[in-house]
């Protein structure tokens, strides 16, 4: 069996760059994702080993240097490391029942940033975005088109947007039609 761990894979959407003057976006880099499961009784163990509080209530994230941690669910999290951190071998150390897996292959991010940001995603994402109701660090499993997405809101007029891979180039486009779309306001 191919040891998957070493296989290399192209960049998806490599140099690609869209958008508009008002919601610009761009491919994020490369980075360490993992996909962790725990029940309560391994929370605070699991957020020593990895250097942030995993965050308990829903739609929070938390950030420590170039550590993210999303909630997902009661007892999911998607972390993620742009320093490449080796995240799963990081929750190894908890001896508290938890499951990591690595998903930094099957994941792309996509960034979207500008005053337009909003009405970029709302073109094709059925989330009310107003401050009130996602404000910033607030985090949620969506849809963007037919794609599901992991949603974050990063800044006042900044957005993450996580997808499978594979489903990178439909959510480009959508995001690069929504950006276009936003400019003509």
């Amino acid at each position: 069996m191919a040891d998957l761990g070493e296989m290399d894979r192209d960049v998806v959407l490599e140099d690609m760059v869209g958008g508009s003057k008002v919601a610009r976006l761009s491919v994020a880099k490369p980075a360490s994702r993992i996909s962790l499961r725990a029940g309560s009784e391994a929370i605070d163990a699991l957020s020593q080993a990895l250097g942030l509080t995993l965050p308990v209530s829903p739609g929070g994230s938390s950030l420590a240097g170039a550590r993210t941690a999303f909630w997902l669910g009661p007892d999911e999290w998607l972390l993620i490391d742009t320093d490449a951190a080796d995240l799963a071998g990081l929750c190894a150390s908890v001896v508290a029942a938890h499951a990591a897996v690595d998903i930094a292959h099957r994941n792309a991010a996509i960034l979207l940033d500008g005053p337009g940001a909003a009405a970029a995603l709302a073109f094709a994402c059925p989330i009310d975005l107003r401050d009130h109701a996602f404000p910033v660090g607030k985090v949620t499993r969506t849809v963007l088109g037919k794609a599901e997405i992991v949603l974050y809101r990063a800044g006042t007029e900044r957005y993450h947007v996580e997808c499978w891979r594979s489903f990178a180039p439909y959510v480009f486009a959508l995001l690069d039609e929504g950006a276009r779309d936003a400019a003509r306001v």
